[in-house]
């Protein structure tokens, strides 16, 4: 049985982008592909879209710079099942000094730090990535 996962599939995104793959399949569940949207809407996937294969899954085009170096440098999963980790709308992270993107699930949906900060709601700190 699964735990975690959220962090399923930002090791299964990792785990492709280290051996050069173009997509990456994930089972589909609301929240990963709420997750799938905004990375793709942010520029480190190039598409996420949800399929019917034997069961709902999420197809994700990963995404690749001229050098064939992969969009996504770093991803972290930061709040875990065992140890939730909130913040409040004042003390939202600063990721690499706003060249990265922290993943908060508040209230009002999944988004980034700088649309919840502009918003002013706080939640929980899902993942960072640059």
């Amino acid at each position: 049985m699964m735990t975690d996962p959220i962090a399923d599939m930002l090791t299964r995104i990792r785990n492709a982008q280290a051996v050069k793959k173009q997509e990456v399949i994930i089972p589909f569940s609301k929240i990963k592909y709420e997750i799938a949207k905004l990375l793709a809407r942010e520029g480190y996937l190039n598409s996420a879209e949800k399929a019917k294969e034997k069961f709902d899954v999420i197809k994700i085009e990963l995404k690749y710079g001229e050098t064939g170096a992969p969009a996504i440098e770093h991803i972290k999963r930061i709040s875990k099942p065992g140890q939730r980790i909130y913040v409040t709308s004042e003390k939202l992270p600063r990721i690499l000094s706003d060249m990265g993107v922290a993943i908060i699930s508040t209230s009002s949906g999944i988004m980034t730090n700088k649309k919840a900060k502009r918003m002013k709601v706080g939640g929980e700190f899902l993942f960072e990535i640059w």
